[in-house]
């Protein structure tokens, strides 16, 4: 069985200029990126924004594809399912920052930099790629 989710790598700037990237603490208490399943009908891109407003309240522009993340798990109903996680860089154009507690327990803006000391520390191996490759887009170098 193949399953499909999508999300982003939202970013900002506030009112004085400063670039902040978004970061949500998930149910497990690791840090990560918002995304969720494709829904009957939905391009990647859809499923992508729509993640990211339910999860985080925040209404987004796709700026450009980061990358995919390929993995498989095993479902107790479907046994092996093949996994692929679709990402975006996501500008936030509208919305209030609002973490949908039902999913995660918590969401926040940071410094780029900050975001990725937080990504290495606590965050998922394979977000490294994902976070590093959309900081790289916005012009900034993550080691």
């Amino acid at each position: 069985m193949k399953e499909i989710s999508a999300g982003g790598v939202v970013y900002r700037h506030t009112e004085q200029g400063k670039l902040q990237i978004q970061l949500i603490q998930d149910r497990y208490g690791k840090v990560s990126l918002p995304k969720g399943k494709m829904e009957a009908g939905e391009t990647v891109e859809q499923t992508a924004l729509r993640e990211i407003a339910e999860e985080t309240g925040l209404e987004g522009k796709i700026i450009a594809p980061i990358d995919q993340i390929k993995y498989t798990y095993e479902h107790e109903t479907f046994g092996t399912v093949n996994k692929e996680v679709h990402y975006y860089l996501v500008e936030a154009v509208g919305g209030s920052l609002q973490a949908q507690v039902e999913e995660i327990r918590g969401v926040d803006w940071f410094d780029p930099l900050d975001a990725w000391r937080r990504q290495k520390q606590s965050g998922y191996d394979n977000n490294h790629r994902i976070l590093s490759g959309a900081l790289r887009l916005l012009g900034i170098q993550a080691e």
